[in-house]
Order: structure tokens, then C-alpha cells, then sequence
């Protein structure tokens, strides 16, 4: 008994030194035990701290004022996280620079909580690979759908673990991926290439590999957007959508993948701010004055019935950012507190912080949950089940056993060569080339066999990708695949410059045009505002008047692939994004990003592609998608 009353006085102590003001010690017990007695010293506003993860994107004195960035912590910051205390930090692009800069400043948030008397922070970013990658600098990989039009889940495995290595090497614990949605409307604006396909089981699979990835690396993984995303029409970070699937299309489709997460020990469930009215039928006047119903990050029925209950997951659940378009312009900040929380969600993404108005806000916002739960509409019990959650995984990864963030010259040193190393890059690479799919090949148009003297003209989709197409033109030089004497002309393709095009097309001995499909209106041939696919048609005849073949590379989503079924040759690379320098040998610089330098080296001959279209295409009406599938999605 003397035994057991010492330990409990002794797990009590620890507990207040955690939480009293002074520095935080490591956790003196594993288990249960040291969890309930660090939750047992907190005070009331740092228990909804710990379920709180801000952003701090900038600093702007006025809304009209010059932004100081966000790549350090000014003072106001700094004062923030130490008397505030929150759980967690989210890092985007904004606090991202390089590999030195950003270890310090993770260390120095780490710093600034410790100081304050706060526990360790788990500091988290979506790092998803593709088009989707916070850090600009290191290796960015090929991105979902590309990993899967590899054929193989390992690949998606092997890139989870180099993210989760760099991030790591950086400070960051948490990454916020894989995306689990199965891309099942070619027309989401949202998800497309940051969803492994249109098939569930592939999805399941390829998402399953990519959190033992990161868990290969010692990092939290997370699969969003629950209960799925992939089948709306409307991007939820500006509008609320809308699913009308019933539990049994759910269970039969989209649940399939988060099943297959909960059984990969996934960590953490990220919620979907979307409408499911089969499902919850619970309604709220808006904002505006219009009747919704309770979005999934809001419904006790989908998050604690569903997720909890059917799917069985213990791990925890984040919200997706509570200032997105389809939260901020429906729900009364009381309500989006109440109804979250009151909902299952263990974490919350709250406001982020660009200057001092919003960093009054977001204290403001801990202060409001307070008050609710003080005055009864915020179950006190249901915040202390959240917060056990939250300290069960920061314990489970060491998190509380942090207590010393000095920036050594060795963890530098570390960061600066592993972010963006020879050997992550080389894996990178190689899993692009594996991705790139043949989807089409007339008269042996690819590769495009080049001969002295010649001009060839590249249509690219913006000034921005003119490093990419540099490293790719170096590679090429590198590998002697271009003959003496060839002429390369980069022309920008959008609306403003179609003629430009045409009259440099005439003129080309090759024509290789870069498609890019990032939104369903790059579909419409009739729109201005997105891809020109009229003027890359018009091309393409132009050529073949007189007997001179097109290539076409689809740069990111493949359903535009369809647009230009009369190209010689299509080629499908996943994934747009850039290198907007040339980055260096090794380590910190520019973000290696493989996909469309790969896929410009491939049309000249470097590698051979082997990849597996992993979605249906449909054919098109006016650049809307039909019912009519032109392209089957390749069978396992």
C-alpha cells in the first residue's frame, strides 16, 4: 500500500512540474498511470490548449501592411506559445525556407511552449508528396496517384518513409497524410492527384503502405479526409459539399481505405467538413439563413458512431482547419466549439495567425472554449477523453520524454544533408519514371527521335517551369541523348499567347506540348480562365497538315488526356508541380520535385515507361465528364 501511494504521489509531482510553470521533466511512468496524472494536474484552459494546433503563416502589423513572414518567431509569437500552451503546431510553406532555417524554428516553438511551462508539441504538415508538400526544399516525390500508377503499394511505402525521414530531421513529428479519399468524381476540384485513384481497395492498399512508410520513420501519419472526399464537386476550403451516398455506398466504397488505416495503426483520423444527409440528418441554420446539415467534423453519428464504434479506431481524431470557407461562413464560432468537440474530435485546427488581430483571435478562441465548457455546453468529460488521447500518442512516440531543444551544429549538420539527399532523390526519381503510363503511341511518335539540326518547340504551361524543363534539358545533355546541333524553343501556352504558339509550331520540326489540368474548368474548351485545349487542338492539326507528329505530357490530373485524343502520343506524369531553381547536388536548395522532368526526359528517349493508369478516364461533352469511359483504369 506505502508502495502505491508513493508512486501516486510521485506520478502527482510530475504532473505539476509539467504543468505548474516550471520546466518540463520527463514523464516518470509508462502507461496509463503517467498519463492520468498529467491530465489530473492541468487546469481547465490547458486542457483545451492541448487540444488546440495553430499556424503562425505571418505577420502583418495591418491588414494592408508588409508581411514580416513567418520563417522565425518575433516576440509576440513567442509570448503566444508560452502562455498559451497548445498541443500542437501546424507548419506551412510560409515557415519553410530551408532545412537550417526550418530546424530552428521548430526548436525555438518547442523552446517557447517548454518555457511557459507547456508540454512538448507535436508540430505537424502536410507533407503528402506531388502537389501537395510544404517543405520547399528537399525531396517532394512523385505524389499518390503517381505512386500508385507505379503498380506496386511498396513504392508508396518507400516515398512515406523518406518524407517522414526528412520531416523528422527537421523537427517536424506529425505528418499530415496519407490522403484515404478515393477519387471517384473526375470533377473534384480538391483531391484528384493526392488520391492514390478511384478504386477502393487500391486506395486502401497504397494508403496502408504509406503509413507503415512513415511509422518506418518514426512519425505520426494521419488519413483524411473521413469519412471520404473524393466524391465532391465543390472544394470544401471555399464551399460546403454536399455527398448524398447512404451508409451501405459508404461502407461499400469510401470507408474501405479508412478501415484499412484504423488496421495499419494509423494514428491519427482527419475529419471532412462535408455534408452527408443519408448519414446525419441533424440540421443547423446558417450563417446566412439557410438550412445545412451537420457536416462530418460536426456529426456525433459519423465521428463517434461511425469512426469510433464501426471502424473501431482509438487513435486521434483531428478536425480538417476550422477557418476553411465551408466552416468560417456557415457556423458561429460558439457552435463550430461546441458542436466539434461535442462531435469526437480530439484536435481542432484552428485560425491561423498573420499578425497581431489574428493572434488576438486565436487566444480568444481558446478563452471562448473555456467559457463554454465552464458554462456546461462543453462536456468537461469529453474534453478530458480527447486530451488522454492526445497524451497516449505523444507519449507512444516519445514526446514527453523531450526536454532538451538546443539546435546542435551535429542535428544541422543532419538536416541540411538528409532533406534532399543524393540517395532520396534517387529513390524519387526512379519511382517517377515507374509512374510515368503510356497511354498512347500512333506511328512511333515516342520518343521523339531526334536528328541534328533540328528545332524543336516545348509548350509549356507556366514561366514558373522553366528550371524544370532546364533540369530536365541537363539530365538529357548528361545522358548524350541529344544530337548536335538541335534548337530548343520554350514557349508559355495560355490564351494570351495562342498565336505566338501557332507561329512557333509552324516553324518546329517536333512539337512537345505540356498539358496541365488542375481544376475541371482546364477541361472546358471554351473557357479563358483555364488550359488553352482549343489552341493545343488547333496545333496538333496545324502538324499534321504536313505530316509532323505531337507529343502530348499530361502534367497533372489525366483526365484531360481526353481533350486531345488526335495527339500522337500521350503521356501521363501525375504531377505538375516545379523546381523554381535548379536545386544542387545535394541537401538543401530548390524542392526536388521528379514528375515532369522525368517525363520531358522520357519523350526523348531516357527511360522506358511501365506505369498503370490507376483511374478511369471519361470521355467528354464540352469538357464535362460523360458516363462513357475512354480509358479503362488498368485491373490489378
Amino acid at each position: 500500500m506505502k508502495k502505491t501511494i508513493h508512486r501516486a504521489l510521485t506520478l502527482m509531482l510530475c504532473a505539476a512540474l509539467l504543468l505548474g510553470g516550471a520546466l518540463p521533466v520527463a514523464a516518470s511512468a509508462e502507461g496509463a498511470d503517467a498519463i492520468e496524472a498529467i491530465l489530473s494536474g492541468m487546469t481547465l484552459r490547458d486542457k483545451l490548449a492541448q487540444m488546440m494546433m495553430p499556424a503562425f503563416r505571418g505577420w502583418k502589423q495591418t491588414p494592408d501592411g508588409e508581411d514580416a513572414g513567418a520563417m522565425t518567431l518575433n516576440d509576440e509569437m513567442r509570448r503566444c506559445l508560452a502562455e498559451n500552451r497548445f498541443g500542437g503546431v501546424i507548419i506551412f510553406s510560409e515557415n519553410c525556407r530551408d532545412a537550417e532555417q526550418l530546424l530552428r524554428l521548430t526548436a525555438d516553438m518547442q523552446q517557447a511552449n517548454r518555457e511557459g511551462g507547456g508540454l512538448p508539441l507535436m508540430i505537424s504538415a502536410d507533407q503528402e508528396g506531388g502537389i501537395i508538400t510544404r517543405l520547399g526544399f528537399g525531396t517532394s516525390g512523385p505524389g499518390a496517384m503517381a505512386l500508385a500508377a507505379t503498380g506496386d503499394a511498396q513504392s508508396a511505402r518507400a516515398m512515406a518513409q523518406i518524407f517522414g525521414e526528412e520531416l523528422a530531421l527537421v523537427g517536424i513529428n506529425a505528418d499530415l497524410a496519407p490522403v484515404a479519399d478515393v477519387n471517384s468524381n473526375p470533377s473534384n476540384p480538391v483531391i484528384g492527384v493526392r488520391s492514390f485513384g478511384d478504386d477502393a481497395l487500391q486506395v486502401a492498399e497504397y494508403s496502408a503502405a504509406f503509413i507503415r512508410g512513415l511509422h518506418d520513420a518514426g512519425v505520426i501519419a494521419t488519413a483524411k479526409h473521413f469519412p471520404g472526399h473524393g466524391d465532391t464537386d465543390v472544394d470544401s476550403h471555399t464551399g460546403l459539399p454536399l455527398v448524398n451516398a447512404t451508409l451501405d455506398e459508404l461502407t461499400a466504397g469510401e470507408l474501405i481505405p479508412f478501415r484499412a488505416a484504423v488496421e495499419a495503426g494509423v494514428d491519427m483520423v482527419m475529419t471532412a467538413h462535408i455534408q452527408f444527409p443519408q448519414i446525419e440528418t441533424q440540421t443547423y441554420t446558417s450563417l446566412n439563413g439557410e438550412e445545412i446539415y451537420l457536416p462530418a467534423t460536426m456529426s456525433h453519428t459519423i465521428l463517434t458512431d461511425l469512426l469510433r464504434g464501426t471502424l473501431g479506431f482509438e487513435g486521434v481524431i483531428i478536425s480538417d482547419a476550422l477557418e476553411m470557407g465551408s466552416i468560417r461562413q456557415n457556423f458561429a464560432t460558439d457552435d463550430v466549439l461546441c458542436m466539434t468537440i461535442g462531435a469526437g474530435v480530439d484536435m481542432l485546427l484552428p485560425l491561423g495567425v498573420y499578425g497581431p488581430e489574428s493572434l488576438k483571435a486565436l487566444t480568444e478562441l481558446l478563452d471562448e472554449a473555456v467559457a463554454l465548457t465552464e458554462a456546461g455546453r462543453i462536456d468537461e468529460a469529453r474534453v478530458d477523453d480527447a486530451v488522454r488521447r492526445i497524451l497516449t500518442l505523444k507519449q507512444k512516440y516519445g514526446l514527453l520524454d523531450q526536454t532538451d531543444f538546443a539546435v546542435t551544429g551535429e542535428a544541422v549538420a543532419a538536416a541540411v544533408a538528409g532533406c534532399g539527399s543524393a540517395k532520396h532523390r534517387k529513390v524519387a526519381w526512379e519511382l517517377a519514371e515507374k509512374a510515368l503510363t503510356l497511354l498512347w503511341n500512333r506511328d512511333g511518335a515516342f520518343p521523339i527521335a531526334l536528328e541534328g539540326g533540328e528545332r524543336v518547340l516545348i509548350l509549356n504551361t507556366a514561366a514558373s517551369r522553366a528550371a524544370t524543363w532546364d533540369f530536365a534539358r541537363q539530365r538529357l545533355e548528361e545522358e548524350k541523348l541529344l544530337p548536335e546541333g538541335v534548337s530548343f524553343e520554350s514557349l508559355v501556352i495560355e490564351p494570351e499567347t495562342a498565336q505566338a504558339c501557332l507561329e512557333a509550331a509552324k516553324a518546329a520540326d517536333r512539337v512537345l506540348v505540356i498539358s496541365r489540368d488542375w481544376d475541371p474548368s482546364c477541361l472546358d474548351p471554351e473557357t479563358e480562365n483555364g488550359f488553352p485545349v482549343g489552341v493545343v487542338n488547333e496545333i496538333i492539326d496545324l502538324c499534321h497538315a504536313d505530316g509532323r507528329q505531337v507529343v502530348v505530357i499530361s502534367a497533372q490530373l489525366p483526365y484531360d488526356a481526353a481533350c486531345f485524343t488526335d495527339a500522337d502520343a500521350m503521356l501521363l506524369a501525375y504531377c505538375s508541380s516545379v523546381m523554381r531553381d535548379l536545386p544542387p547536388a545535394n541537401g538543401a536548395g530548390s524542392a526536388y520535385v521528379p514528375n515532369l522532368p522525368a517525363a520531358i526526359c522520357a519523350a526523348f528517349g531516357a527511360s522506358v515507361p511501365s506505369g498503370r493508369l490507376p483511374v478511369s478516364l471519361p470521355e467528354l461533352d464540352g469538357g464535362r465528364p460523360t458516363d462513357r469511359i475512354l480509358f479503362e483504369r488498368a485491373a490489378e
